[in-house]
């Protein structure tokens, strides 16, 4: 492994410890603490990210983000988007697969935090699980963001979309605005690799989806966006 890779995952691991540690107090205060601590966390791994890792990242059209409740649509490619996340929206609310709540500490601060796990293997029960949770969340405290990766899993840069319909749904049962991003990060860091490229990851923040729109017609449309802003980024950093 490189030795820049593995100070950067040293660190980031080890931070990531240290900061829920340091943080556990939050668990037993209000959820808005723990949310400070986490949105402070997403900041922090940026400049982790370009002081170990020399990975920088550049933010566009973040003008483009309509306050209030919202439905995010985002492109899949690295652990990293996971992490930034947290540091872009005021109040995110992550839908993710349900094994990750059973690590321990990590997944009270999930919890805490009052994020939506699903177990997919429930089928269309959990798509309707997932809605009425999602429902809940992006009309609570003033109006959260609900954070989607619509193919469920990291995808590398170039590979065929696998979108699933469950955003469509989504789209559908919450009447909300639908904000797609665009990226690169699995340019620089791939999924399922300990390699790592010095470089700058590009998040395109699309203009929203205005809800009203057939569900088919959503599907197919946040799918385009997503892609071909996601292909321009990919085609962008190779050169």
């Amino acid at each position: 492994m490189p030795l820049r890779a593995l100070l950067m995952l040293l660190s980031l691991y080890v931070s990531l410890i240290l900061w829920m540690t340091v943080g556990f107090i939050t668990l037993i205060l209000p959820r808005w603490f723990a949310m400070r601590l986490a949105r402070s966390w997403g900041l922090y791994f940026v400049w982790l990210c370009r002081v170990v890792g020399g990975i920088k990242v550049e933010f566009r059209g973040r003008q483009n983000i309509p306050p209030g409740p919202l439905l995010v649509a985002i492109k899949h490619q690295s652990l990293w988007e996971t992490f930034m996340l947290l540091g872009v929206f005021d109040d995110p609310c992550f839908i993710m697969k349900r094994e990750l709540a059973f690590i321990p500490l990590f997944g009270w601060f999930i919890y805490k935090m009052r994020n939506v796990p699903i177990n997919r293997k429930d089928g269309a029960r959990a798509l309707i699980k997932l809605t009425r949770a999602a429902h809940r969340e992006i009309h609570a405290d003033g109006g959260r963001q609900i954070l989607v990766f619509p193919e469920g899993t990291r995808r590398p840069p170039g590979a065929e979309p696998a979108y699933k319909y469950g955003i469509a749904k989504l789209y559908e049962g919450l009447n909300v605005p639908c904000l797609p991003i665009g990226l690169n990060s699995g340019c620089f860091w791939p999924r399922q690799s300990l390699k790592m490229k010095p470089g700058t990851i590009v998040v395109d923040i699309l203009p929203p989806i205005q809800p009203g729109l057939d569900r088919a017609v959503f599907f197919q449309r946040v799918q385009d966006e997503i892609e071909t802003s996601s292909n321009r980024l990919m085609h962008e950093a190779s050169a």
